[in-house]
């Protein structure tokens, strides 16, 4: 089938280029138009019903009509000359606010047909007033998707609008929380996201110059992941919107830089077996060398791509929302970038022929004892070095996992504006004034009044709660709601602690008979996270790892490779998670690293680095039917080395990009160094070098393929000291 999908796409390359151009342009402006529709940044969301937050939540919107707001952002209004509000000030702050809340925000035109119109009025409320009297809080609403440009845009509008009209009153005004702490991290680090998008398409550009010393295949595989992203983009988004299915935020970025490491690599093991292959045939028409490479290396390439897919697909029987919608949207992308990888990719070889290495004509010639030909010597002649050198590295790595915890902090932020407010407000009001909680109390019939006042006033005296608003009731009286504010910064481990601990404990003790009470909130919402999560991860990693494995015993037919490579990638898995480990919790002195990080590493270290253990497994299988073990190792390892090297570090380059975003640091770091070691140190080294000491058992039950006569002859002495040597 793969055979006969690449010879088509050969044969028919104008037809297939011209297909994927179609279809790259319009889902473009598809993925584009809707993706923000399709998100919510609402993690609250993704919880399952039967957690404490989420009945909170769906009390909230069945009885008081309310949907959750992460766009909800805090106003600091306070003098400018610093001193007391009066009177006067708080009735100039009252009549300002709803001057501000009937004013009708008109948005930018839509850059794309299908984008939405924010134009809205604000929903603006005036609120508490600080206990020293230096400012009052106001609470400020938008509807819409925080991540959008188009609301961001409505909100900067309100903003600026807001500090002008308390300006000119003597007053000043300040943002935080919300859509303000979004827009305000966005637009500290705007320049910084293009400097680091910059270095990634450089560094890209600047390896494949280096290897290929040629224009086109230097920016056509950029060019053509670009295209690919974009079918993959509008794919997803509209799936999402058509089937009223929603996304995580990250979603988004994470397809972009899944797909770019991806699309690159794969693209890099065609143009090597490509420039093989012209090498080899150097009068073949360049159709001919096309399908002959895609035939040679479609079957790795397929099922590295399959095993990617199966990994992440496994996301989807996860209880967590953002997890069980995250996978399949990867999976599918991915799925996307293979079926290219198998049409567009040979097609563009196809047309482009010798012209992919213009101007170098080096190529023609294969280069001799380079780097790889002696690193393909050393592990296929000293085969028990390196496999002691790769374990002592890995196992080093591992032992920083030992103590390893979960962390469910923010991540850190850069010093904006809408920090400075938050702090300011901190020094005079609880730590959670600017990001309250919610009690909901829920009954059959209507609410017994007494006892929810006695609730009240239970929470009031509760350990970390810090101030307790008036009790607000549902029109029917059969619900109720409490406002929380903790002593504690929401998004911290504190925070998270109190409220598992003190107040829910309170609530299971002082709410009415016949009724429900459940606490929202953002330390609310993460508490149940963590909880989701531990039993995401026991549910996930077995199920995709038979998976891989399955996928891995169809494409080599053995028992015993497809164990050796998932071992091996397992290694890794932990050496990752330990450096990040001994960096972020130990060197940095982080309570932990943060909580998606083992299922991040995971799926990305083990599914993505079982691509290059594929490649090279692939070549050694092929290179055993015509020479011994030691010589098809040495051969495979010559020819991929500098595929698999440029790929992973490619691909970790796309990674390590995220590094640099606080949000994304772990990840960012710890995939791209979990990468870097699945491609130099267990790919080239590791696995190879185990192919040697285990010899054709290594293929058991079949065999490996057949041998020349000349290569059986010093086969079984050759094993039988391999390790002496």
């Amino acid at each position: 089938m793969i055979r006969a999908l690449t010879s088509f796409a050969t044969r028919r390359r104008w037809l297939t280029i011209a297909v994927w151009a179609v279809l790259g342009i319009a889902l473009t402006v598809v993925g584009q138009s809707l993706m923000y529709r399709a998100t919510d940044s609402q993690p609250g969301d993704f919880l399952p019903q039967g957690y404490d937050s989420a009945a909170a939540l769906k009390i909230a919107e069945d009885a008081f009509g309310e949907q959750p707001d992460a766009n909800a952002a805090t106003v600091l209004v306070a003098r400018s000359d610093g001193g007391k509000l009066t009177g006067a000030d708080r009735e100039r702050i009252a009549t300002i606010t709803a001057g501000l809340a009937e004013q009708r925000i008109k948005a930018k035109a839509p850059e794309m047909p299908l984008m939405e119109d924010h134009s809205q009025r604000p929903s603006l409320a005036v609120g508490p007033t600080a206990p020293d009297g230096t400012f009052q809080l106001l609470s400020l609403s938008l509807n819409g998707n925080m991540n959008d440009p188009g609301l961001q845009d409505v909100y900067r509008e309100v903003r600026d609008s807001a500090e002008d009209e308390f300006s000119a009153a003597g007053l000043r005004a300040g943002f935080t929380g919300g859509i303000a702490s979004t827009v305000d991290t966005k637009d500290a680090g705007e320049h910084r996201e293009m400097l680091i998008a910059g270095l990634t398409f450089g560094l890209i550009v600047l390896l494949n110059v280096l290897v290929f010393r040629s224009v086109l295949a230097a920016i056509l595989p950029l060019i053509a992941c670009s295209l690919i992203g974009g079918v993959a983009m509008g794919a997803v988004a509209g799936t999402a919107v058509l089937f009223d299915i929603p996304l995580d935020a990250s979603v988004p970025s994470l397809i972009t830089v899944v797909l770019l490491g991806i699309g690159i690599d794969y693209f890099l093991f065609l143009l090597f077996r490509f420039r093989e292959q012209l090498r080899s045939n150097p009068g073949q028409p360049a159709r001919e060398a096309a399908a002959a490479t895609a035939a040679k290396v479609g079957g790795a390439i397929a099922s590295a791509g399959l095993t990617i897919v199966a990994a992440f697909a496994t996301l989807g029987v996860a209880s967590f929302g953002q997890f069980r919608v995250l996978g399949p949207s990867i999976a599918v992308s991915v799925l996307v970038m293979l079926v290219a990888s198998l049409t567009l990719m040979p097609a563009l070889l196809a047309v482009a022929g010798q012209g992919m290495f213009w101007p170098s004509k080096a190529w023609r010639t294969e280069r001799r004892g380079g780097l790889a030909a002696r690193l393909g010597d050393a592990v296929a002649h000293r085969p028990v070095r390196c496999v002691l050198a790769s374990l002592a590295l890995l196992g080093v790595l591992s032992a920083g996992a030992a103590g390893v915890r979960m962390s469910y902090d923010m991540p850190e932020q850069d010093r904006t504006d809408a920090v400075r407010v938050s702090e300011e407000i901190s020094k005079v009001m609880p730590a959670g004034a600017t990001d309250p909680h919610t009690v909901y109390v829920h009954a059959d019939g209507p609410l017994d009044r007494g006892a929810v006042t006695s609730l009240s006033k239970a929470l009031a005296g509760t350990e970390g709660v810090g101030q307790v608003t008036p009790v607000q009731y549902a029109e029917d009286g059969k619900a109720a709601r409490i406002g929380v504010v903790l002593t504690a910064d929401s998004s911290s481990a504190e925070a998270r602690d109190l409220v598992s601990g003190p107040v829910r404990d309170a609530l299971a003790e002082h709410r009415p008979d016949g009724a429900e009470a459940h606490i929202t909130g953002t330390a609310a919402v993460y508490a149940d996270i963590s909880e989701a999560v531990d039993k995401d991860l026991r549910l996930v990693f077995p199920i995709a790892a038979a998976l891989i494995a399955v996928i891995l015993f169809l494409l080599l037919r053995s028992l015993v490779a497809p164990l050796v490579l998932l071992v091996s990638v397992g290694l890794g898995f932990t050496a990752t998670l330990g450096a990040a480990t001994l960096v972020f919790q130990h060197g940095l002195d982080r309570a932990g690293v943060t909580f998606t990080l083992p299922l991040v590493l995971f799926l990305f270290v083990v599914a993505l680095g079982t691509d290059y253990n594929i490649l090279i497994s692939d070549r050694i299988r092929e290179e055993m039917r015509g020479s011994s073990v030691r010589e098809a190792v040495s051969l495979a390892v010559r020819h991929t080395a500098p595929a698999i090297t440029t790929a992973g570090v490619v691909l970790a380059g796309s990674f390590a990009s995220l590094a640099a975003n606080p949000a994304t640091a772990e990840v960012g770091f710890a995939t791209a160094l979990g990468i870097l070691l699945s491609a130099l140190v267990l790919s080239l080294v590791l696995v190879p070098a185990l192919a040697v000491l285990l010899g054709r058992g290594m293929w058991w039950p079949s065999g490996g393929g057949r041998r020349r006569k000349s290569a059986e002859v010093g086969e079984e002495r050759e094993l039988s000291v391999v390790g002496g040597r």
